[in-house]
C-alpha cells in the first residue's frame, strides 16, 4: 500500500508518548488558499487541476519541514487507503471523494498535511494533541508565508484571501479543537450547548467534521467567521468559547457524580467489563465504551497511562484501520471479532475501578 509508511510511523495523534489532556483531545489550525492564475478547483478543467497539483506538490516538497514527508495523489490510492487517511484526520472526507487530480503532502510526524485541489487549491493544516493554538499558529504561519512566495496566492485588498466558498473569505482560517464531552452528553445538555455557541459564530460538528456523527462523545468545535477579524482575534474568541464549554463539561461531570453516583459507576464499570471481555465489538459500540473508559481515567478511577491507549484506539479501531490490520477483505463480523480481540489484549491488565478516588 502507498500509505504503509504513514501507518507504521509515529504520528502526532496516535503516538502514546505524546501528551493528552482531559476533555481536550487535540487542536488544529487550517488555512484555505488559492493560486491567483488558476480557476478554483470546482471550475477548473482536468488539465488545469493537473497543473495545480504538480505545481503545488513541487513547491511543498522544497520546504525543509516537508522534505521527509509523504506525497500522495488520490488517483494512486485505493478506497481503503483514502479511508485510513480520513480516520487519521490527514485528509477531509471531501478530498476522499474528489477527482483524480487531487493530492496531499503529509509531514513525517503527521502533524502537518497539505491537501491539494479539495474545495480550494490548498488546505494547509497543523494539528497537536491538547489545546495549543499559539504554538500551531507559530508553526503554520511560516509554511503559509513560504508557499505564498512560491505560488502567488489569490488575494484582494478589500476581501483578503479569496476562497471557493464565501464562508472562508478573508483570513481563510479555521481553528478547531476536538473535545471529549461525555458529561454533557449523558446529562443531555449538548443540544443547548450547540444552540448557544452557534449564536456566537462557533460551529459544533462530529468526529470527522461537517456532516459526521459525534461518536464517542467527541466533537469538533471551530470558528465560522473568517472575514473582518485578524487570525489572533479569531483564535482568542474561539479559545474563550472552548474554555466555557470545558467549564460546562466539568460542571456536568461533578453534578452527575453528586446526583447520580450509582448510574455513573455502573456505566463506567460496564464499559470496562465489555472492553475486557467482549468477543464482538462494532465501531459505534467500541467508541462509546472507549469514551466511558476515558471518562473513568479523567475522574481518576483508573490509572493515567490508559489515556493514551484509549486515544490511540479512537483512531485505530475505525473501520479502515481494522480492515488494514486484518490484511484481507473481511466481513463485518470478522472486523468486529478483530476489534474485540485488540481491546481484550490492550485492557487485560485493566484494574478494577477505584471509586474511592
Amino acid at each position: 500500500m502507498h500509505i504503509n509508511p504513514i501507518i507504521e510511523s509515529k504520528a502526532e495523534l496516535t503516538e502514546a508518548s505524546s501528551g493528552s489532556l482531559p476533555i481536550v483531545i487535540s487542536s488544529r489550525i487550517r488555512l484555505a488558499r488559492n493560486l491567483s492564475q488558476f480557476f478554483f478547483p470546482g471550475w477548473a478543467n482536468s488539465s488545469q487541476r493537473d497543473e495545480v497539483l504538480a505545481t503545488c506538490l513541487n513547491a511543498i516538497g522544497r520546504m525543509d519541514s516537508m522534505k521527509n514527508g509523504t506525497r500522495l495523489e488520490m488517483a494512486e490510492l485505493t478506497e481503503l487507503e483514502k479511508q485510513i487517511l480520513v480516520e487519521r484526520h490527514l485528509i477531509s472526507r471531501e478530498l476522499q471523494h474528489k477527482s483524480p487530480e487531487s493530492g496531499v503532502y503529509i509531514s513525517s510526524d503527521q502533524s502537518c498535511s497539505i491537501m491539494i485541489n479539495e474545495e480550494d487549491h490548498l488546505r494547509i493544516q497543523k494539528v497537536r494533541r491538547g489545546m495549543h493554538f499559539s504554538e500551531l499558529w507559530q508553526e503554520i504561519n511560516p509554511i503559509d508565508s513560504y508557499l505564498e512566495k512560491e505560488l502567488d496566492f489569490a488575494f484582494s485588498d478589500d476581501f483578503g484571501y479569496l476562497t471557493a466558498c464565501p464562508t472562508n473569505l478573508g483570513t481563510g482560517i479555521r481553528a478547531s479543537a476536538m473535545l471529549h464531552l461525555p458529561g454533557l452528553v449523558i446529562a443531555d445538555h449538548m443540544e443547548k450547548v450547540v444552540r448557544t455557541v452557534n449564536h456566537l459564530g462557533i460551529a459544533v460538528r462530529g468526529l470527522f467534521g461537517e456532516g459526521s456523527e459525534a461518536t464517542g462523545s467527541l466533537f469538533q468545535i471551530s470558528n465560522q467567521q473568517t472575514l473582518g477579524e485578524s487570525e489572533s482575534h479569531i483564535i482568542d474568541r474561539l479559545t474563550k468559547v472552548l474554555d466555557a464549554i470545558i467549564e460546562q463539561e466539568q460542571n456536568a461531570r461533578e453534578k452527575l457524580l453528586e446526583d447520580s453516583p450509582a448510574m455513573i459507576r455502573d456505566k463506567l464499570s460496564r464499559a470496562a467489563g465489555i472492553l475486557k471481555s467482549a468477543y464482538l465489538l462494532n465501531s459505534e459500540e467500541s467508541m462509546s465504551m472507549l469514551s466511558l473508559l476515558r471518562l473513568a481515567v479523567d475522574l481518576h478511577f483508573l490509572p493515567e497511562h490508559f489515556r493514551c491507549v484509549i486515544d490511540r484506539f479512537f483512531i485505530e479501531t475505525q473501520p479502515g484501520h481494522v480492515q488494514y490490520q486484518c490484511g484481507k477483505a473481511t466481513g463485518p463480523q470478522q472486523r468486529d471479532e478483530w476489534r474485540a480481540t485488540q481491546m481484550r489484549n490492550a485492557f487485560a491488565s485493566l484494574p478494577s475501578l477505584d471509586f474511592n478516588k
